[in-house]
């Protein structure tokens, strides 16, 4: 049972065929276009004047995103969602929609890398103020809230995977009249549905577990009419991050998979951070089922998780010895990759910024892609090998 429901309901959302397709199409065409005209001036008036809702222009609203938003948003449970170029998009249109000069944001610490960067750039250069709490902390979180304008969370957070119980944090939230904002991207909605825990709005990098493929760049909101239509009025189409409808297309392509896709990395993800974790030169393996239980609403885990080697083990060997696993960005895809925390730690762009998601030296994040369980711990192991002679 997935968030109480079965798992094939999820799947007869992101498989059931269209009806109303163009020829009947299995496969919703793409609506390659720029622009939208009309039949008549008066046709043309009552669309400007939101009397009706139809396309206009491609940065507004095309056919093909419009599928995929609406796709995303009943698989989350919401009432509607908006599509963007790319995840940290539609984290900048979300957060500058509720935020004004002198507001104040909660978020839990060791989020997202660029939207730390975010936090502590641009939103400082409005006079916006941001103040980190350990989301585990629930009493943390509610001394931190009140006067607050927006609850920023992750769970489980980048790097470090803390999970928590996003239920309670979204109550707190409520009760001091606080916005709350969800980066959903590593639970996606098979394994964590936050608006029915009572958060406000849910992001995504799209370009994760939603596309699947490593073959697009995108991020999507979802949440309430009322919430999206604010982020539709006074972010969206002045910062123009808008989703391409090509790029909709392979989203609505990826959502197919889903459900099994994320099963498969669930299960080969779990069985190599056991693994991992018997292992004398591992100090400690990030992830979040590898805890006693996990909190409630996180009905199962992804493919991504981290892990610190005792001293002694050389992390470069390491990394250049593996076959399987790619030295990459990002995560989410077939693929299996690897990030070493040195390299994160040596960026320029706000060098000390990376301990603050709780980045250790000798740390490194997996994500577990689909090449099978037995292969990639092979190729892990001799690589472990080889990080170790002496």
């Amino acid at each position: 049972m997935i968030n109480g429901a079965d798992p094939f309901d999820f799947a007869s959302l992101t498989v059931a065929h269209d009806e109303a397709n163009a020829f009947d199409a299995v496969v919703p065409p793409i609506v390659q276009t720029s622009l939208f005209t009309f039949g008549s001036y008066d046709e043309m008036v009552a669309a400007y004047r939101g009397e009706i809702v139809r396309p206009i222009y491609t940065r507004g609203l095309n056919p093909t995103v419009r599928a995929f938003e609406e796709m995303l948003a009943k698989l989350e449970g919401g009432e509607d969602a908006l599509g963007f170029a790319s995840g940290m998009a539609a984290i900048s249109s979300t957060v500058l929609s509720f935020v004004e000069p002198g507001d104040r944001i909660v978020a839990v610490r060791h989020c997202y890398p660029d939207a730390y960067r975010l936090f502590g750039t641009h939103l400082k250069r409005m006079k916006v103020d941001v103040t980190y709490v350990d989301g585990r902390d629930e009493e943390a979180v509610a001394k931190a809230l009140p006067g607050a304008r927006l609850l920023y969370l992750e769970s489980p957070t980048s790097w470090v995977m803390e999970a928590h119980d996003v239920g309670a944090l979204a109550a707190l939230a409520r009760r001091h009249g606080v916005v709350s904002v969800i980066d959903n991207s590593w639970a996606s909605p098979i394994f964590q549905r936050p608006l029915s825990l009572g958060v406000d709005l849910v992001l995504h990098s799209a370009s994760k577990y939603l596309g699947g493929h490593s073959d697009v760049v995108a991020g999507v909101v979802t949440g309430s009419k009322e919430l999206i239509g604010r982020i539709r009025s006074e972010a969206y189409p002045y910062l123009g991050g808008k989703l391409s409808p090509f790029d909709a297309w392979l989203l609505v392509r990826g959502l197919r998979t889903l459900p099994i896709r994320m099963k498969a990395h669930e299960a080969a993800a779990l069985e190599i951070a056991k693994r991992l974790q018997a292992l004398d030169i591992v100090e400690t393996v990030c992830h979040p089922a590898l805890a006693n239980r996990l909190p409630p609403g996180l009905t199962g885990t992804s493919g991504l998780f981290s892990f610190v080697f005792r001293e002694g083990v050389d992390v470069k060997t390491f990394a250049d010895r593996l076959q399987l696993f790619k030295l990459g960005v990002s995560w989410g895809g077939h693929e299996s990759l690897i990030v070493p925390g040195e390299v994160v730690l040596q960026q320029k762009a706000q060098p000390n910024s990376a301990h603050a998601f709780g980045i250790h030296a000798r740390s490194v994040r997996l994500h577990i892609g689909l090449e099978g369980t037995e292969a990639l711990w092979r190729d892990l192991e001799a690589a472990m090998a080889a990080a170790t002679e002496n």
